[in-house]
């Protein structure tokens, strides 16, 4: 399998019928990677407060529900940074085929196996360990892409497989609408449908021709030389954008639907509270979808760096206008629409970020420095959920959170220009 290369990315294809059958297939790997990447991501938060409730023994009321809640998805986050970071050295040591089977196995293996919890920290461990391949596939398939599909439309492919996770996130409300009503834990037997795709990703998806080049005769370099003097000033200036970014983004994703779930006009019923929960995901997921298609032209036209900050300051916008005062439920779900449009601006980190390191850093530093941002959106979770003064008041947590896309957008006019650049 290593013997067979892809087509250069620097071969342009004007035409989708001009791709070559690799590229289609690398596309079509990393694309299912992606849709069971959301998947699994969001089936806990789904049951977060139902399950961590039935396994404490307690009702979801319990101040100590939403706290273990939020450790665990501290900890799911803390797992998908250092997942990027590992498997992205996979994927620089061993390529990017081989490495996207293993990320894939990885949280499909983890998620099947959270069902088993009888613990609360069973869960945690569970979730931890799902982590770490749902943040490795990232770096994977991003570098994947970037080096065997042409310039021209990496805009679009970063819109497409942004799109792969929209579609996964809405699998998992499928999963959460077919099995409202039964037992929470159901739902994470649905994560082991992934691990079925690496069989036909370890057979058809060869070797990127551009690592096999740089492999050839060369040895991987340190992980240190991230921070050496001519990969420090991008690797700094990547994590600070994604840090804080992501800090606000996840604080968001976890926190919404506790938010949902205390709106009077939900209702006290769990059905209910459920129904709404999967609704108010489905509004962002359908937005987002939209939203990474807007961002793929946006960036076409005023380059990455100019896109992903206006999408950013956007976020701020439209969050704090959405939990600065109160809406009824179908004006909320309406307004998580257009925040969701908002969150198209993270797809094009997926093209953006790898060609800004060496071949043999690419997956390592784009997968670490992505995902570092993981290791702050984890503080982030709990420190806006548990340790903030206005604890219990979820309206007041979110639009704190909302302002730390204000420095994220500043910060994302300081991405380079290499990887910020308008596409032709």
């Amino acid at each position: 399998m290593s013997g067979i290369s892809n087509p250069s990315p620097g071969t342009e294809a004007p035409r989708l019928r001009d791709l070559s059958p690799q590229q289609v297939r690398s596309g079509l790997a990393a694309w299912l990677g992606w849709l069971f990447d959301g998947l699994d991501m969001h089936l806990y938060t789904l049951v977060a407060t139902a399950f961590v409730a039935q396994l404490l023994m307690t009702s979801e009321a319990d101040p100590e529900v939403g706290k273990k809640a939020s450790i665990i998805q501290a900890a799911f986050l803390v797992g998908w940074a250092l997942g990027g970071g590992f498997f992205g050295r996979v994927a620089d040591l061993l390529g990017r085929s081989k490495a996207l089977v293993l990320t894939i196995l990885t949280y499909a293996c983890f998620t099947g196996l959270s069902y088993f919890s009888q613990e609360w920290w069973h869960l945690l461990v569970f979730r931890f360990l799902a982590a770490l391949g749902i943040g490795g596939e990232w770096a994977v398939g991003a570098s994947l892409l970037s080096e065997t599909w042409p310039k021209k439309w990496r805009p679009w492919i970063a819109a497409t497989l942004q799109s792969a996770v929209n579609c996964g996130i809405l699998l998992a409300c499928l999963a959460g609408a077919l099995l409202k009503g039964h037992p929470p834990q159901w739902i994470f037997l649905v994560g082991i449908l992934p691990a079925f795709i690496t069989l036909w990703i370890r057979s058809a998806v060869p070797e990127t021709e551009e690592w096999t080049e740089a492999r050839t005769g060369h040895d991987v370099p340190k992980i240190r030389e991230l921070f050496g003097p001519e990969v420090r000033s991008v690797t700094w200036r990547v994590m600070l954008i994604c840090a804080v970014s992501l800090t606000a983004h996840w604080t968001f994703m976890f926190w919404q639907q506790s938010y949902i779930r205390s709106l009077p006009e939900v209702g006290t019923l769990k059905a209910a509270k459920d129904g709404a929960t999967v609704m108010a995901l489905l509004w962002i997921m359908v937005g987002s979808l939209i939203g990474n298609f807007a961002a793929g032209g946006l960036a076409g036209w005023i380059g990455y760096g100019r896109a992903i900050a206006l999408m950013l300051a956007g976020y701020f916008v439209v969050m704090w206008f959405t939990f600065s005062s109160e809406h009824s439920l179908q004006i909320t779900y309406s307004l998580f629409a257009i925040i969701g449009v908002m969150q198209g601006c993270f797809g094009l980190f997926t093209m953006c970020l790898p060609p800004l390191f060496p071949v043999l850093l690419r997956s390592t530093g784009a997968g670490f420095c992505y995902n570092i941002g993981r290791i702050l959106s984890a503080v982030g979770v709990v420190f806006f959920g548990i340790y903030n003064k206005v604890q219990g008041d979820y309206a007041g947590v979110l639009l704190t959170a909302s302002y730390l896309f204000i420095p994220a957008a500043f910060f994302a006019l300081l991405l380079p220009v290499k990887g910020a650049e308008k596409e032709e």
